[in-house]
C-alpha cells in the first residue's frame, strides 16, 4: 500500500446496478480526469461530461475535491455513470492505463486517517456505521463517527495534562520560589473527577457492546419444548427443523432479529439431557456454553415435556410456557403463548423490546469496542497507581505519562500500526 499512488475503486457496490460511483484519490487525480472527462470541473459541483479518452464510454456526472477538502485529505474525485458492468469495466481500464491501481480495503480510510481528516475512533465509527443493521446500531456508530467520543477523550487528556503539569512543575522547577512543596488543594479532587469520568464511561461498555454486537437470546430447555418452532415464528422464517423427534438440534443456530430498532441475535440450541450419542452430547455442550453466554434466557417449559430446572447463570431468565394449545404446565411461568395458534408472541416481543431498551440503555453508549475497555481499564489503573505514590513525584508524574499514552493511544495519535492493519482490512473496496 503505497500512500503517494492514485488509486480507484468502485464504491457503489454489485453491478448490474442503476448508478455507479468510481472513486479516485491521490495525486493524479487531475489528470485522470483530463484524460477521460475533460478538465477538472469547479470543486464539489456535479458536471455532465462524456466518459472515455480515444472514444465514449460512458456519459456521467464528475464531482472533483480538491486537497486539503476532500474526504482522504488528497484531490479526489467521483464518477456517477451507469452501471453496466461492461462499461465500469471499460471505465477502470482506461484509469489503468493512466497509472492508477485499483484501492486495497479500506484503503481510501486509512490515507483519510493518515492526513489527519479522521483519528483512529471515528474510523472505528465509520466502520460500524458501514456494518449498522438497526437503528439503535446507526445513532451509535454515527456519534462515534462524528467526533462525540474522540471529545470525550479530549477532554480527559486536557485533565490529565493539567494534572501533570502540577506535579512535573515541583520535579523541574523545585528550586524557584513561585513553586510550592505542596500540590494545590483541589489536585486530589481532580484527579478523582476524572477516574469518576472514567469509570462511568467503562460502566457503559456493556451496553455499548449490546448495540454494536446485539443482545444474544438463547432459547433453552429440554428436546421438544419448542425452541425450534418459536425461533421460525420470530423470525418469520422456516430457518430452523421442527420435527417430533427429540435431539434434532445439534449445534447453535443463530437468527438475526431487529425489534424497536435493537439487534437480538436469537440463539436456537440443542434440547439439555443425558444421552449417549455423541453428536447430540456435543450440542448439549454447546448449548450450556451459549446459555453462559447469552445476555438473556428464554427457558422453554411445555405441557407435554418433563420439567426441567435451568442451569444457573448471569443471564436474564424468563420462564416461556409453550404449546399452550396443549394445556397449561404445572409451574405457570412468566408468559404463556402457542406458535400453532400465534397467541402470545406479541407479548414475547414487547418483554424482549423492554428488556433491549433496560440493557442497552436509553442513548447508545459511545464506548462500545474491547479496545475501548482495556483502554479506560489501562487508565484507571495508572491514576490509581498516581494517587497511590503522591509521597513519590517522580512515581506519579510517570504514573500520570503513562495514562496519557494510553489515551493517546486509543485516540490514534500514537502507535498506531498494531490495529491499522486488521482494523481497514475489514473495510469494503472502495472505502
Amino acid at each position: 500500500m503505497a500512500s503517494g499512488d492514485t488509486i480507484m475503486a468502485l464504491s457503489s457496490g454489485a453491478l448490474p446496478s442503476g448508478i455507479a460511483v468510481i472513486r479516485l484519490s491521490g495525486p493524479g487525480v487531475r489528470e485522470a480526469l483530463r484524460l477521460l472527462a475533460g478538465a477538472p470541473p469547479p470543486p464539489r459541483q456535479l458536471v455532465l461530461r462524456p466518459i472515455g479518452a480515444e472514444r465514449l464510454l460512458d456519459r456521467g456526472l464528475v464531482a472533483f475535491f480538491p486537497a486539503p477538502h476532500s474526504f482522504t485529505g488528497e484531490d479526489c474525485a467521483e464518477l456517477q455513470v451507469h452501471g453496466s458492468p461492461a462499461g465500469v469495466k471499460a471505465i477502470l481500464g482506461q484509469l489503468g492505463s493512466a497509472g492508477l491501481r485499483l484501492a486495497a480495503p479500506g484503503e481510501f480510510t486509512r490515507r483519510a486517517f493518515e492526513n489527519g481528516k479522521l483519528d483512529l475512533l471515528a474510523v472505528e465509527g465509520l466502520g460500524d456505521l458501514l456494518s449498522a443493521e438497526t437503528e439503535k446500531q446507526r445513532q451509535q456508530a454515527l456519534a462515534r463517527y462524528d467526533g462525540r467520543l474522540s471529545a470525550a477523550v479530549d477532554t480527559w487528556r486536557e485533565s490529565l495534562l493539567d494534572l501533570r503539569a502540577e506535579i512535573e512543575a515541583r520535579l523541574d522547577f523545585s528550586d524557584e520560589g513561585d513553586v510550592t512543596e505542596d500540590l494545590p488543594a483541589g489536585f486530589l479532587a481532580s484527579l478523582n473527577d476524572l477516574r469518576a469520568s472514567l469509570r462511568t464511561a467503562l460502566a457503559s461498555v456493556t451496553s455499548g457492546r449490546i448495540v454494536r454486537t446485539g443482545l444474544r437470546v438463547a432459547l433453552a430447555g429440554p428436546p421438544n419444548a419448542g425452541k425450534s418452532s418459536l425461533v421460525n415464528a420470530l423470525s418469520h422464517s422456516d430457518i430452523a427443523i421442527v420435527s417430533a423427534e427429540a435431539g434434532t438440534t445439534r449445534d447453535v443456530r443463530e437468527v438475526p432479529l431487529d425489534i424497536g430498532g435493537q439487534l437480538f441475535v436469537l440463539l436456537d440450541l440443542a434440547g439439555l439431557r443425558e444421552t449417549e450419542s455423541q453428536a447430540e452430547a456435543e450440542g448439549v455442550r454447546r448449548a450450556n456454553k451459549a446459555i453462559a453466554d447469552a445476555d438473556i434466557v428464554l427457558w422453554l417449559q411445555a405441557p407435554d415435556i418433563a420439567p426441567l430446572e435451568p442451569p444457573p447463570g448471569p443471564a436474564r431468565l424468563l420462564r416461556i410456557d409453550t404449546k399452550a394449545d396443549l394445556g397449561p404446565v404445572p409451574v405457570p411461568g412468566d408468559l404463556s403463548l402457542s406458535v400453532a395458534r400465534g397467541d402470545g408472541l406479541d407479548g414475547l416481543i414487547d418483554m424482549l423490546r423492554r428488556l433491549g431498551e433496560d440493557l442497552g440503555g436509553g442513548e447508545p453508549a459511545l464506548v462500545s469496542h474491547e479496545r475501548d475497555r482495556l483502554a479506560l481499564v489501562d487508565a484507571l489503573t495508572a491514576l490509581g497507581e498516581a494517587e497511590c505514590s503522591l509521597d513519590n513525584w517522580e512515581l506519579a508524574a510517570e504514573s500520570l505519562r503513562r495514562a496519557s499514552t494510553v489515551l493517546e493511544r486509543m485516540i490514534g495519535r500514537l502507535d498506531p500500526e498494531r490495529v491499522l492493519d486488521r482494523l481497514f482490512a475489514s473495510f469494503c473496496i472502495g472505502k
